[in-house]
């Protein structure tokens, strides 16, 4: 996502751009012809809302992405510690852009092939602006439809306008989030790191990641508290 704006919200992808990771891995489309894309991208550790999904081992992930003018589908995996070691999420929505406002409208269905009773649907309503060439500024919230909960983000990025070494194209990003639910523990997470853009299609990103959950917060069985705790994750994508 977001794996939050790379998966951002870049990630989104950034592919959900590890920065996307920022607005999330899940992107819209732009355009009046239909396009297809795809990314890969593997991680050193898959943390989603603040929490890692690998028990802090490395993860591969990849996307499928089609788009036309303000619509789009997706699909997007991972290996995870749980389920059969695999998510895959589908998402569609629209994303139209209304007086300079990038507005996200859309459902995310995550699923663990393998596993039942863990599937999860969500609707997610977002919006983003972009100050200059430079700034952009977004909140995206996400209610989910099985269960009593709601999620709140607030993330931004800044692209620098000159390029590192006549080679990489740098940008900063981080998101703010807070969760609430009705039945479990409210929490608040976050993340920020930089994204550097190379050879067209590639990017590389180091993110800092955290949460105020505690150990037994976070799960409480020997070694899961720790999946809550601060870290530093690195990401190398690819974009098609």
């Amino acid at each position: 996502m977001g794996a939050a704006l790379v998966a951002g919200s870049a990630l989104a992808a950034q592919a959900q751009d590890p920065g996307d990771q920022a607005f999330g891995p899940f992107g819209g489309g732009s355009g009046n012809q239909l396009e297809l894309s795809a990314t890969t991208a593997f991680t050193t550790d898959y943390v989603f809302r603040g929490i890692s999904q690998t028990n802090q081992n490395p993860a591969v992930q990849g996307s499928l992405d089609a788009s036309y003018g303000m619509f789009y589908v997706g699909m997007w995996g991972s290996n995870v510690d749980f389920a059969d070691s695999l998510e895959i999420d589908y998402y569609g929505g629209i994303a139209p852009t209304i007086g300079g406002f990038d507005l996200d409208i859309g459902v995310l269905w995550y699923t663990y092939p393998g596993a039942n009773g863990i599937d999860i649907v969500e609707i997610k309503t977002g919006g983003s602006y972009t100050f200059g060439d430079a700034f952009t500024l977004g909140v995206t919230n996400y209610w989910g439809t099985d269960s009593d909960y709601d999620v709140l983000e607030v993330g931004g990025e800044y692209a620098f306008a000159n390029e590192w070494f006549n080679f990489f194209t740098p940008s900063v990003s981080g998101v703010v989030g807070f969760q609430w639910a009705d039945a479990g523990t409210d929490y608040t997470y976050w993340n920020a790191g930089l994204t550097l853009g190379f050879l067209d299609n590639w990017a590389a990103d180091i993110r800092y990641w955290d949460t105020d959950l505690s150990d037994i917060g976070c799960g409480g069985a020997p070694g899961a508290g720790d999946n809550c705790d601060g870290r530093v994750v690195g990401t190398i994508s690819a974009s098609f």
